[in-house]
């Protein structure tokens, strides 16, 4: 068994642990009212996206969401979150010690040791959901399980939907998949690109993700027989029926979105496995990026 199967099932209890430390962590993490700025890389990027769209939506303040790499320092914020498993990441490093005295850092990291963690103001530890696999499944899911909960959100139902998530049938084949493009709406959207990366990462498989409402201008063209059309959340009206007559599958459950998640997550392995490819260790990828 993949180290990364073990991590996946691991994710319930993860986010059980999370939401327990989310009261205790006051003003580490980012107060009603102040302008925020997520950042990070690839998944973390993604995190931080769906992170962003939750915080806004609620009224919580002004919340936006960059990659590191293209993180616009001139912009007046009160606090940039910074998501980083390794806590060694060279772009999000070059954002905590880019921004301006006067812009408070919090860096949520599997390492508090790591150099990130000690470029920060402040420090959100989460070394119980750090990872063996390259892939990121556990670390990222309860980084945002652990935000959501900071929010106000009761994760009892989330929780309860990923054990069921851990179990349950896949909705498709992966024998049978040739091509999948997931879709979000809100927070959702920053889901979808996450559960595309998790399959062309782990995969090697084609996958493609929008927010949902964008999908019938332009993406539904190569939808068809063999290939599926996957939400997470909210369905916009329409959309079912307009999948439907391409011939392609469409997916959706009543899973908590991010339980949800954990579905795809076990859809990328499955996908890895029929392809014969270690989902661990994806080629040309490394646990973190660091650049000289």
């Amino acid at each position: 068994m993949a180290h990364v199967d073990g991590e996946i099932a691991s994710q319930p209890g993860c986010w059980r642990r999370a939401a327990e430390l989310a009261d205790a962590l006051g003003p580490a993490l980012p107060q009603r009212g102040e302008r925020v700025a997520a950042t990070g890389c690839g998944t973390s990027w993604f995190m931080a996206m769906a992170y962003a769209g939750l915080r806004e939506h609620g009224g919580h303040g002004t919340t936006d969401a960059f990659p590191a790499s293209e993180f616009p320092a001139h912009r007046g914020y009160d606090r940039v979150l910074a998501f980083t498993r390794s806590g060694t990441t060279t772009e999000v490093l070059d954002v905590l010690t880019g921004v301006p005295p006067s812009v408070r850092t919090t860096v949520v990291t599997a390492d508090p040791g790591s150099p990130a963690a000690a470029s920060a103001e402040d420090v959100v530890p989460l070394p119980f959901a750090d990872e063996r696999s390259v892939v990121q499944t556990r670390f990222a899911t309860t980084a945002l399980a652990l935000l959501r909960a900071h929010l106000g959100t009761d994760l009892t139902t989330a929780i309860a939907d990923a054990e069921v998530a851990v179990h349950a049938p896949l909705p498709v084949d992966p024998a049978t998949l040739t091509q999948v493009t997931f879709l979000g709406r809100g927070w959702t959207v920053g889901l979808a690109y996450e559960a595309a990366l998790k399959c062309r990462e782990a995969a090697q498989f084609w996958t493609e993700a929008y927010p949902a409402m964008d999908y019938r201008h332009g993406p539904i063209a190569i939808a068809e027989h063999s290939r599926a059309v996957w939400v997470l959340g909210e369905v916009p009206h329409g959309i079912e029926s307009d999948v439907a007559a391409t011939g392609a599958t469409f997916v959706h459950s009543r899973l908590d979105p991010l339980a949800e998640l954990v579905l795809t997550q076990r859809l990328a392995v499955a996908l890895a496995a029929h392809r014969h490819l270690d989902p661990d260790s994806p080629r040309h990828l490394t646990r973190s990026v660091v650049l000289t």
